[in-house]
């Protein structure tokens, strides 16, 4: 079977579907994984081809565009720029590498490319989600920055919510894009494009287990819960990752660190990395700042706090006190599977309702990211460290994170629906 998946973002984006392709190689299946080609490093650990759309420059411009991290503008920054701008040129890209009777599409949240090529009958398709943000549910409704979403919310309230984000937002976002292609091809207007039309009738695999975000009534019947992925290597490592050897000593020079990751998109982070630094400095803890943007960290730093460009984190985590980070599914879910306790500071995207989860789980706090200065994460961080229950709760996740069983049940779901579709 030829499998095409579209990874459609940053590395929170890229890695689980490295992790994916590279699994799904490994059952003897060619894979091929759409991305910008700054990740090509990332897919050529993975043993996967890129097949790669728009530039490095594009990649650094979008990543560094102030409209990116702010909690309303960002979605809608996300949506134009990996939406809808991407839709013309991912369709064309798909229609020249589609073997007939042969490829499956895995797709990204934001590819709505593929779905077309589904509605013409080109190829089988799977929706495939890293986080339960994107699936709706009237039940356990997601969490989002302005929308009114709580147990105590009516139904008809989430509801409306839901009809006014798509009517006067997503749909006047995707709709001229998305509905162009569509009349091109003789089919039907697209309309609540980020509501039932984009998810695939056939399957839609959520990448993280049901204890989790447990499957709800009004879920779409083609979903299944599949398991983190948990998958991060980015260099030549067979292990998938070898720590450096600073960190190494820096690990092995004292007490387990607290951790601060506020994403690897992140490029305004600096007052985050200053209040951090001097919560280590109070707290007496030693602190690891994880950032590709050297300029956002302190100069100097306090006596046991030390900054990493890059540290995978399925080996640093296990060997840490806290995490501090934004709530992005794929640290969270490392987070997990490590059994540390969070402290999520959320921005925009998922990461609201991730943080949300995360407190119901019990191994977690939570303060929003334009709160964040060094007395209250001082506050926060001691409290969730004094916090034994929390301990052992995350101690208890860990064991529950599924390991590789995660990729493996998704790829035993992508199998299954290309032997349905008779793929060789």
């Amino acid at each position: 079977m030829h499998l095409i998946l579209t990874a459609l973002g940053s590395y929170g984006d890229v890695l689980p579907m490295a992790g994916l392709g590279a699994a799904m190689r490994a059952r003897g299946h060619d894979v091929e994984v759409v991305a910008n080609p700054y990740f090509a490093p990332v897919l050529e650990a993975a043993g996967v081809d890129i097949l790669p759309i728009g530039t490095v420059e594009e990649y650094h411009e979008l990543t560094s565009d102030p409209d990116l991290w702010h909690p309303l503008r960002g979605p809608a920054f996300v949506l134009r720029a990996n939406g809808a701008h991407l839709v013309r040129p991912l369709y064309e890209l798909l229609d020249t590498k589609l073997r007939p009777g042969r490829t499956l599409l895995g797709a990204h949240t934001l590819d709505l490319a593929s779905r077309v090529l589904q509605l013409e009958g080109r190829a089988p398709m799977a929706t495939v989600f890293y986080a339960p943000i994107s699936l709706r549910s009237m039940h356990r409704s997601p969490q989002m920055f302005g929308m009114l979403m709580s147990e105590r919310t009516p139904r008809w309230l989430r509801r409306a919510q839901f009809w006014l984000a798509d009517k006067l937002i997503v749909d006047r976002l995707l709709g001229p894009a998305v509905n162009g292609l569509l009349a091109e091809k003789g089919l039907p207007a697209a309309s609540r494009i980020l509501g039932d039309w984009f998810l695939s009738p056939e399957l839609v695999v959520g990448m993280y287990p049901e204890w989790f975000a447990p499957t709800q009534p009004d879920w779409p019947a083609s979903y299944t819960a599949t398991g983190f992925p948990l998958w991060d290597r980015v260099g030549d490592d067979p292990a998938g990752g070898r720590l450096d050897e600073r960190v190494e000593a820096f690990l092995a020079a004292g007490e387990r660190p607290v951790v601060f990751a506020p994403g690897s998109a992140m490029t305004r982070s600096a007052d985050f990395f200053h209040a951090a630094a001097e919560a280590c400095r109070r707290l007496g803890r030693r602190g690891l700042l994880v950032s590709k943007y050297p300029d956002q960290i302190p100069d100097p730093l306090p006596e046991g706090v030390a900054h990493f460009d890059y540290v995978p984190f399925s080996t640093l985590l296990p060997r840490a006190a806290a995490l501090v980070h934004h709530g992005g599914i794929g640290t969270c879910s490392q987070g997990l599977a490590a059994g540390v306790r969070h402290l999520v500071t959320p921005i925009a995207f998922d990461q609201f309702d991730n943080a949300s989860r995360l407190v119901e789980l019990g191994v977690a706090r939570v303060l929003r990211w334009g709160r964040v200065d060094a007395d209250r994460l001082y506050r926060l961080l001691d409290d969730l460290l004094s916090d034994d229950e929390a301990g052992e709760t995350a101690e208890r996740l860990a064991e529950r994170a599924d390991g590789g069983n995660g990729l493996g049940k998704t790829c035993e779901a992508l199998e299954h629906l290309g032997r349905k579709h008779g793929l060789r």
